[in-house]
């Protein structure tokens, strides 16, 4: 959504040739109003609200478990005033873990794969908007400026439309390096570094969770140039290419090359 096409990706600086995609500045800014096709004054349109239900009411039913559902709740920039043709309708499930089994990490792993195998299978939008599901856990903090329960058709946290200054230089900045670091990862699998390939991946999306996570926790949390920055790189395609990368240094590392001579004299 909104993207150039690939013939005018152009490389980071360092890095010609490599991956990257302009992010245009004007796409962070804050609106004057809540996106009017989700909102109608400050409360969720009824037909999307009964429509998320629903979404979320099927997936539910697909799940091996029981689960009681404490809370549904919409976050991101299209439950505040910096939404853009980029956003995304993040509804998040809010469950006890530990009704399930006192092994909540276990649990966190089955609602991920879970989640994960419905957003692979499923491409629904809300007026363009992709839909994305996720599960956490009861009493998980929010670090979002706007909260809205969609179960309960209210604000948890109401966002204010105040001037934000975002710092976009150092986002910039910050995106460029994981871009630069992306690319030279590129360059190793195609010279057969596979191992070392393998080593910086992790090395690298490890860095770049730290960097949000820095900045959620920040006072300007989504409007931190750390998490602006996770954005670009969300936007861009690189947080893909670094996964798709992952996959492939490993099925690289793990094949057994065919012996075209041995195979010609049979």
């Amino acid at each position: 959504k909104g993207k150039k096409n690939r013939n005018q990706i152009s490389a980071p600086p360092g890095a010609p040739g490599g991956l990257e995609e302009e992010v245009e500045e004007s796409s962070f800014e804050m609106q004057s109003e809540l996106q009017p096709e989700i909102w109608l004054d400050n409360k969720m349109w009824p037909e999307v609200r009964e429509r998320l239900l629903s979404i979320v009411e099927d997936f539910i039913e697909g799940l091996d478990i029981e689960i009681t559902l404490v809370d549904l709740r919409l976050t991101g920039s299209l439950a505040n005033y910096n939404w853009s043709p980029y956003s995304d309708a993040d509804v998040h499930l809010v469950v006890d873990f530990a009704e399930i089994d006192e092994d909540t990490q276990l649990v966190k792993s089955f609602f991920d794969a879970a989640r994960a195998r419905w957003n692979d299978l499923h491409d629904i939008t809300m007026y363009g908007f992709e839909v994305e599901l996720y599960v956490e856990n009861i009493g998980e903090s929010h670090q979002s400026s706007g909260v809205y329960s969609i179960l309960k058709d209210a604000w948890i946290t109401e966002p204010n439309p105040r001037d934000v200054e975002i710092d976009f230089v150092t986002a910039r900045k910050k995106s460029d390096d994981i871009e630069t670091q992306v690319n030279l990862i590129s360059w190793m699998i195609e010279g057969g570094k596979l191992k070392a390939a393998l080593k910086s991946i992790e090395r690298v999306k490890h860095k770049i969770r730290r960097m949000r996570q820095a900045g959620l926790d920040s006072p300007q949390k989504e409007f931190s140039p750390e998490n602006i920055a996770f954005k670009i790189l969300r936007r861009n395609d690189t947080l893909a290419h670094l996964s798709g990368m992952k996959y492939q240094a490993y099925d690289k590392e793990m094949s057994i090359a065919e012996d075209k001579d041995e195979i010609s004299t049979n």
